[in-house]
């Protein structure tokens, strides 16, 4: 089994397993002890793995890690773990202390759910305050995945990871300062694009007009360039021989008889958000069902995703014609909704375990 499976066999583990984890100890041993062996370190030779080493500092003894990963004769990376329910925002400075204390060049903080990366790029010795790499195994991607690579006994390079973890680091904020832009354009920026576009003297009056329109604008292109996207998945997909449903084909009721709103079919407006959600839900549940079997249908209402095509095989509805509270339903075999809110298309990954419950009853 190659890192990439073994690291998404502990995922699912982690998913599985998690609600009967009671106490730290218990995390550590189900899901955090495993990740070390994953990385090919041996959790009882303490030549590689050493629990509990000391890191006491000048005013305070008795300090210790939970987990140090040695080479020859010394730390290289430091573990402190807590229990998979814990905030792991309420602990990074302990985390803080024991690096200084410690030779190690990082230090990673985790619940065994969620695995942050820390490193002293910023001041040689002092635990940065952001993590270069932060990765959540119930949403792990691949991407993520090549990075925590690096680190496996088999690979370690510190000069590969701490240059790597440069521009992790560095590509983060600017990502953080990209997204905060979208969400709200900063006086600079609809400065400088106004000056790009309008010809006559930028007052405040005409920044307050710009600045709406440059918020609508960025999402705009981001809408078109997901369309874009989107079709030339399409495309590839039909021309691998695949079906693939269309929103214009999703809006054909098959069924139950449509609703009169639901016959107002120009009405119906497929949007990306849904088209993505249905993509996340797709690879969640192609665990237990194949991708093939996995539909869904959209209305004025909700954008029904299913399996074989059968409305009365539900797995999940998105309702998200309020962008400013969208909710994901899944449908109990009563045909009752239960409601669950999300803030972001990602917070999807939330809820596989009930994603995959809801297809299993299609197995």
């Amino acid at each position: 089994m190659d890192f990439k499976d073994s690291m998404m066999q502990l995922a699912e583990r982690v998913s599985a397993l998690k609600e009967s984890i009671q106490t730290e100890e218990a995390t550590k041993n189900a899901f955090i002890m495993p990740f070390i062996q994953i990385l090919g370190y041996d959790v009882f030779n303490p030549l590689e793995v050493v629990p509990e080493m000391d890191c006491d500092i000048a005013k305070k003894k008795g300090e210790k890690i939970d987990y140090a990963i040695m080479k020859d004769g010394a730390p290289i990376m430091l573990i402190e773990c807590k229990h998979w329910k814990q905030d792991l925002n309420l602990h990074d400075n302990q985390l803080k202390r024991y690096y200084v204390a410690s030779k190690a060049k990082f230090g990673v903080l985790t619940n065994g759910i969620v695995y942050r990366f820390y490193a002293d790029l910023i001041k040689e010795n002092i635990m940065d305050d952001v993590p270069f790499l932060e990765i959540n195994l119930e949403k792990i991607r691949e991407t993520q995945i090549e990075e925590v690579k690096k680190f496996c006994k088999e690979n370690f390079d510190l000069d590969n990871i701490l240059s790597s973890a440069n521009e992790l680091k560095y590509m983060s904020e600017v990502k953080k300062v990209i997204r905060s832009e979208f969400d709200e354009p900063s006086p600079e920026l609809v400065k400088l694009l106004t000056k790009r576009v309008y010809e006559g003297i930028v007052t405040q009056k005409v920044l307050d007009q710009f600045t709406d329109i440059v918020k609508r604008a960025l999402k705009s292109h981001i809408n078109d360039v997901m369309s874009e996207k989107l079709g030339i998945a399409i495309k590839a997909t039909e021309a691998a021989g695949a079906p693939i449903q269309t929103p214009s084909a999703a809006t054909e009721p098959k069924e139950e008889e449509p609703s009169k709103e639901e016959e107002k079919a120009s009405k119906i407006n497929t949007t990306i958000e849904e088209m993505e959600g249905y993509y996340i839900v797709k690879s969640i549940v192609c665990e237990v069902i194949p991708s093939e079997r996995v539909t869904y249908r959209d209305s004025q209402s909700y954008f029904a995703i299913f399996a074989d095509d059968n409305n009365r095989r539900p797995i999940c509805r998105l309702h998200f014609n309020n962008t400013n509270n969208k909710r994901i339903g899944f449908v109990d075999e009563n045909r009752n909704e239960q409601m669950e809110s999300i803030e972001r298309i990602d917070d999807i990954y939330n809820f596989k375990k009930q994603l995959i419950e809801a297809a299993k009853r299609y197995v």
